[in-house]
């Protein structure tokens, strides 16, 4: 069944959606939202079943024949697949259609294309687009299985098609050790950052579910965020200071979506091995979206293909548009699982700093600590920190602090300053260590 509008100007596409039983079903609506994040004019969207893809032309041939009606109708330039065609497909079916046939992961990477803005991520596209290209370089030219003739070019020689995988291939070679110099220069940067002790807390999420929005409210920043898929597509990191915790490092990553292919997940590993060496993760999903349950699944299997083994924090992100409260439930006490927020009106954000602080450092607590004359850096960082209460100095000249304050970051601090603990915190060093362990624990 189709439903057919006629636009004016740009591309003028179809687009066919096949639900396979066989095959993991993939959201209409969503693949609409693709090809119009591409820029393409849509014509009409045509759905079709089958128990299984036929090898031929992937849709039957009485299904195909319906398209290339439409398609010599309407003067079509393009028909997109919702699923990955082999090349063999892709080329039976431009013969039939007399038209460009493309498929979803083709569709994706235009997006990323017209997305990249950075020098890695243009890399990351062009290795994407090179890798998916050179499966199907036989449908790219008609004589590419020809051997070049004319004086001096006479004999045995390499075939068109060869010497294009030849130059695929070294061009392939030259992205991907351009790409390991941004990993170790990214490298560099982080080994600096755990050598400093600075956490890593870094958003991931479905493609649209707020997370440049939520970024920006976080770092109070001006990355570009859109209602469309794939808006952010380069890793972006700031550095800020929160409450009780000091420095963080927050980084945005490209959004995620169902049925991404391998080699995608392969050429954006630069990009996510921001996630993959983050201390926290902050899975942003949209609540109010009625795929919420797909798109988690999808979001943690791809954590799992790239080996993200890093403690999540669920943020359900959009609370002004599902009508639900700004909370935090916790999965045990002082263990945050899921936190209610809106990145649009700012609902939850307090609460949001307060998961994050309690998932990396513990639950806040109250401290009194002794400080002797010479151990005035400890107390110049508890002041950078805005976590004293009150203080007072004795007869001795040694002051007495009560500090509101995380265990962990608080030992971080005192074995920082290679200070003994016994003598900071008098009778409770013990019970401290004790805190510190079950953090542990629960971490």
């Amino acid at each position: 069944m189709a439903n057919l509008k006629r636009h004016q100007g740009g591309e003028r596409i179809i687009l066919v959606s096949v639900s396979v039983q066989m095959l993991e079903n993939l959201d209409a609506e969503e693949f609409n939202l693709l090809a119009q994040s591409a820029g393409a004019e849509i014509l009409a969207h045509i759905h079709a079943q089958r128990v299984k893809p036929d090898a031929k032309l992937f849709i039957g041939s009485g299904k195909a024949e319906e398209i290339a009606e439409l398609v010599a109708e309407y003067e079509v330039d393009l028909v997109i697949f919702d699923h990955a065609l082999t090349p063999a497909q892709a080329r039976n079916l431009e013969y039939i259609l007399k038209c460009r046939v493309v498929d979803r992961n083709e569709l994706i990477l235009d997006i990323f294309a017209q997305r990249a803005r950075t020098f890695e991520g243009k890399l990351q596209v062009e290795l994407a687009q090179l890798q998916h290209l050179s499966s199907r370089l036989i449908r790219s030219r008609g004589t590419l299985d020809s051997q070049k003739g004319g004086i001096g070019l006479r004999g045995p020689g390499e075939t068109l098609l060869e010497t294009d995988r030849r130059l695929l291939k070294i061009r392939m070679g030259q992205l991907k050790a351009k790409l390991d110099k941004v990993r170790q220069t990214r490298l560099q940067g982080r080994v600096a950052r755990q050598k400093a002790a600075v956490p890593t807390v870094s958003l991931v999420g479905y493609t649209n579910a707020g997370k440049s929005t939520l970024f920006n409210v976080l770092a109070n920043s001006d990355v570009y965020a859109a209602d469309q898929l794939f808006a952010t597509l380069d890793p972006t990191l700031r550095r800020l200071s929160w409450e009780g915790i000091g420095t963080v490092v927050l980084a945005d990553t490209v959004g995620f979506v169902r049925n991404l292919s391998h080699s995608l997940v392969e050429s954006f590993k630069a990009t996510l091995e921001e996630t993959l060496e983050a201390t926290l993760l902050l899975h942003v999903i949209d609540s109010s979206s009625s795929e919420m349950l797909e798109q988690i699944e999808a979001v943690e299997k791809v954590l799992k293909e790239i080996g993200a083994d890093v403690p999540v924090l669920r943020v359900y992100n959009k609370i002004d548009q599902s009508a639900e409260d700004a909370k935090i439930v916790y999965s045990q006490p002082n263990c945050p699982e899921r936190v209610y927020v809106s990145a649009h009106t700012g609902q939850g954000i307090e609460l949001l700093q307060q998961a994050v602080h309690e998932c990396l450092m513990g639950q806040i607590q109250n401290f009194d600590l002794t400080l002797k004359p010479a151990y005035g850096k400890l107390r110049t960082q508890l002041y950078t920190l805005n976590v004293i209460q009150s203080e007072h100095y004795d007869d001795e000249g040694n002051l007495h602090l009560n500090v509101k304050i995380a265990p962990a970051k608080l030992e971080q601090l005192i074995r920082q300053a290679h200070l003994p603990l016994d003598q900071i915190l008098g009778e409770k060093a013990a019970l401290f260590e004790r805190t510190l362990e079950e953090f542990e624990i629960k971490s």
